[in-house]
């Protein structure tokens, strides 16, 4: 389909009364909503008449008369769900270093790690003897406690390693 000079004018005409691109595609038929409105764009059609209204929209009732109204309220504001960020995971609490015990490694396999045990990989995978630490869990988190701890570390604590590293 190409744009002729009358499907152009009835084009104009069209989006002059005011009519969507969806009905200005189906009455000009062979070209989509997007085509109609990219060939407003390039035109440089700004200017529309507006439809007729029949006078000021009503208001919607509230749903609830218990609903809280001002910024914080976020179940019917969508500008600030967008920005809401979900609740935080429970990371473990850092505890100083000096209590920090390393466990021993209880060497599961891969073919026994199951939803209850830490996932940590322990040594080389392309070797022989390489397995996983098999502790219990840690608050629903894939490690155990203490592997817990080495990889999810506070980002203020990730910078200052950076920094001096």
């Amino acid at each position: 389909m190409s744009w002729t000079d009358e499907r152009v004018e009835l084009l104009k005409r069209l989006w002059a009364e005011g009519l969507s691109a969806s009905q200005i595609a189906s009455q000009l038929g062979g070209v989509t909503r997007n085509a109609v409105i990219g060939k407003v764009h390039r035109l440089s059609l700004s200017g529309r008449a507006k439809p007729a209204s029949s006078g000021p929209r009503p208001r919607k009732p509230r749903s609830s008369p218990h609903r809280p109204s001002g910024r914080g309220y976020i179940a019917g504001n969508t500008a600030l769900k967008a920005h809401a960020s979900p609740a935080p995971r429970r990371l473990p609490a850092p505890v100083p270093v000096e209590n920090v015990v390393v466990p021993i490694s209880l060497n599961v396999s891969l073919m026994a790690l199951n939803d209850s045990m830490c996932k940590w990989p322990i040594g080389d995978p392309t070797e022989e003897g390489f397995h996983f630490c098999g502790h219990k869990n840690f608050n629903g988190l894939p490690y155990c406690e203490y592997h817990s701890r080495v990889a999810y570390q506070p980002v203020a604590d990730r910078r200052r390693d950076r920094k001096s590293g």
